[in-house]
């Protein structure tokens, strides 16, 4: 939280230099608080007013005994009528104390905490805040916060007291001390960063008023009004720096066009055996758009498992491989015919080469025989190269010669596209397949040369549009919202102990029709957790259950080519049940493959899960998954989830919900930063409203040189200078 102190406030050379005082030195904190406050990161009063609340408890008061249900949160105002301190039967401490209400009484409870028990005096007025049970008759209250309305400590309730994140050894009264000592010394010395003509239109608090209210809101609606403003902030911020970046590449980047007219379309559409659907045409036609410009496509290809995305990828692989280096556009057509019939020809044009990057060797390697399998069918002469970790350093020397004479057009590879410094002749494409797993500063080193080749970015993880926005707002972002006729939904099942005989004998059943089927594991080795091992699985099931069976295995440990022979041996079906890790989640296709189990299925993510499910969705054939769970009567949200959608955009919605943002999107490993106080599904209006200033704001005014900026181009600099090439000049 304290790095978002970069958005809201001066450096230490500006006015306010309260700012930089050490906590120490604040009325209340003293030294030995402050050391503990220091493993938050709270070190300064800047630090202690950008330390911004998780949380709020109802302090108002307001509740009605009446009114209380049980484990609800309630907050109810009254007078101590009884206290006592006993010892239970099990030797513990148990401090008793009696509430009486404007309605009726409610007790409170605490154990092992004797030291308590002065405090509670009969006749002293306080506010309870917890979540109430039935004790009997009696309504209680066990460990509640208490809120003091003796006059000696504070006569005036406050309606929602903050709770911050802390660590070990810090407590909640340690920081909220330290805060409201921050704030009654230098709150006003915050600057404010937005312009105030922006903060007038949008109805937003100046950063001061905003920041007592976040800390100390006098109402909902006080609180609200401060988590807008900051919530806006940084959206904004976001938002500005992507578009800025984005205007950076534009200008300083030129991309070689790539025309693709509707012979070059019929053509490319003809090597695939099935028509596309009407959402895969319609994503091709935005793709071709951005290919003929001459400043390089930025673009996010969403999709679900199973609806086409690596299709309508290769597809901009060869409109750019029938591309010519150095003809004019009207050339594009005749390079087409290699495509097909003319190749002999076609072989004396240099032409712009395509690669694409895998997030791992077992995709990388399917990428690589589908564009070998689609070209062998229509006798096309394009070359296809496949660059990974682990090739014989003759043949990788040979490899990079060939790709950096211009003499291979397509390649595909894994992370070695960068790591082996793969020089390209004529680079016009870039995708990358599950863009999660790749960061920013990986995209723009295959940027590297003297044009800049367009990108397509891939993601089988289905994202939210709003987060899309958020997360990848340098992007344009087309979607896949349709699967390919004939493809059925998976039927999943959760399969609790008791139901587990029964669920092998249906696996089995259908494998005596001739299905293949997965089972997958969550570990390779023992890891003293209660779950299934690949070597113990499969131990059990070949000896038990699928003893009938052939079974492989395959996880992550094994050498590429084991893995690679693996694959293609389950593939032709040389045996009926792969046992794996979640090495298969991403892009392997085997569509006889219809059938999955998944062991221990709570140690997986629900995205995970959907990505696992989609290996069984390839086919014709419905796929069915089962998903064992170790227990029957403990409820498991994301397994629940899981089980009653196939639809990968709501199951991301969910697990957003489920888990927060954090990592769902791999901000970090996209380069994207973290937010503090957005929630990007509830407060997507407001992203859409953000994405929508910052352009309106940048059109107008593309360097930000309005004086009215200065501040927000420093606060932008100092965010994001590291990162992003913003291309500002900041003043002072």
């Amino acid at each position: 939280m304290v790095e978002m102190a970069e958005e809201m406030d001066e450096d230490a050379s500006g006015p306010g230099t309260q700012l930089t005082t050490r906590l120490e030195r604040l009325p209340g904190v003293g030294s030995a608080r402050a050391v503990k406050l220091a493993k938050l990161g709270l070190v300064t009063v800047r630090d202690a007013l950008m330390h911004f609340p998780r949380d709020y408890r109802d302090f108002s008061g307001s509740h009605r005994v009446a009114e209380l249900v049980v484990g609800e949160h309630a907050s109810l105002a009254g007078t101590i009528s009884d206290a006592a301190l006993r010892t239970t039967a099990r030797g513990r401490a148990m401090l008793s104390v009696v509430v009486s209400t404007d309605d009726g009484t409610v007790r409170c409870v605490w154990f092992n905490m004797p030291f308590l028990a002065p405090r509670f005096t009969v006749g002293r007025r306080l506010v309870v805040a917890g979540q109430p049970r039935r004790s009997g008759t009696v309504w209680e209250f066990s460990h509640p916060e208490v809120r003091w309305l003796d006059a000696d400590e504070d006569a005036s309730p406050v309606e929602w007291l903050a709770v911050y994140p802390l660590t070990e050894g810090v407590q909640q009264s340690h920081v909220r001390m330290a805060v409201q000592a921050a704030l009654d010394l230098a709150a006003d010395r915050l600057e404010e960063s937005l312009p105030e003509r922006l903060l007038a239109d949008k109805n937003l608090l100046p950063i001061a008023a905003a920041i007592r209210s976040l800390h100390r809101p006098a109402s909902r609606d006080a609180l609200d009004a401060a988590r807008r403003r900051f919530v806006y902030q940084e959206l904004l911020m976001l938002q500005l720096a992507l578009r800025l970046h984005r205007g950076r590449q534009d200008v300083q980047q030129a991309a070689p066009q790539i025309p693709i007219d509707s012979r070059l379309d019929s053509r490319i559409k003809a090597v695939f055996p099935h028509p596309f659907t009407a959402a895969q045409a319609r994503v091709c036609s935005e793709i071709a758009a951005d290919l003929g410009q001459a400043t390089p496509m930025n673009r996010l290809l969403q999709g679900d498992v199973g609806s086409g995305k690596t299709a309508v990828a290769v597809y901009a692989m060869l409109a750019a491989a029938a591309t010519p280096v150095s003809e004019p556009a009207s050339a594009a057509t005749p390079a087409a015919e290699s495509l097909a019939e003319d190749a002999a020809s076609a072989t004396k044009v240099p032409r712009l080469q395509a690669a694409i990057m895998a997030p791992t060797e077992l995709l990388a390697r399917q990428h690589y025989q589908t564009l070998i399998t689609l070209l062998a069918a229509r006798g096309s002469d394009l070359e296809v190269g496949l660059l990974v970790g682990g090739q014989p350093a003759a043949m990788r020397r040979k490899l990079l010669a060939r790709i950096a004479a211009g003499e291979i057009q397509l390649v595909v590879g894994t992370q070695a596209l960068i790591c082996s410094d793969a020089g390209f002749a004529h680079l016009g494409l870039v995708v990358i397949d599950e863009q999660h797993r790749f960061g920013v500063l990986q995209r723009a080193m295959l940027r590297q040369g003297a044009a800049d080749p367009h990108m397509l970015v891939m993601t089988a993880t289905p994202i939210p549009r709003t987060v899309a926005h958020a997360v990848y707002g340098d992007l344009d972002i087309s979607v896949i919202d349709e699967l390919p006729p004939g493809r059925q939904p998976v039927a999943t099942y959760r399969v609790v102990p008791e139901q587990t005989d029964q669920w092998w004998d249906f696996f089995c059943r259908k494998l005596g029709e001739g299905r293949q089927g997965y089972v997958v594991v969550p570990t390779v080795d023992e890891s003293g957790r209660d779950v299934a091992s690949i070597s113990s699985a499969f131990e059990e099931l070949a000896n038990g259950p699928l003893e009938a069976f052939r079974m492989g295995l395959l996880h992550g440990r094994m050498k590429p080519e084991q893995k690679a022979g693996i694959m293609a041996d389950f593939r032709d079906h040389r045996f009926d049940v792969l046992v794996a890790t979640s090495v298969i989640e991403v892009g392997i296709d085997v569509p006889n493959a219809t059938l999955m189990t998944i062991l221990d299925a709570e140690s997986f993510g629900l995205a995970q899960l959907h990505q696992l499910r989609g290996r069984v969705a390839r086919g014709r054939v419905q796929g069915i998954c089962g998903a064992v769970t170790g227990s029957s009567d403990e409820p498991v949200p994301r397994i629940d989830a899981f089980v009653s959608t196939t639809d990968g955009f709501a199951l991301a919605e969910q697990d957003l919900l489920l888990r927060g943002p954090g990592d769902i999107l791999g901000s970090r490993q996209s380069g994207a930063p973290p937010l503090y106080l957005a929630d990007l599904l509830r407060d997507g209006s407001v992203v859409a409203e953000a994405r929508h200033d910052a352009l309106a704001i940048f059109t107008a005014d593309p360097a930000l040189a309005d004086p009215a900026y200065d501040r927000l181009k420093r606060v932008l600099t100092g965010r994001w200078g590291a990162t992003l090439d913003l291309g500002l000049e900041t003043v002072g």
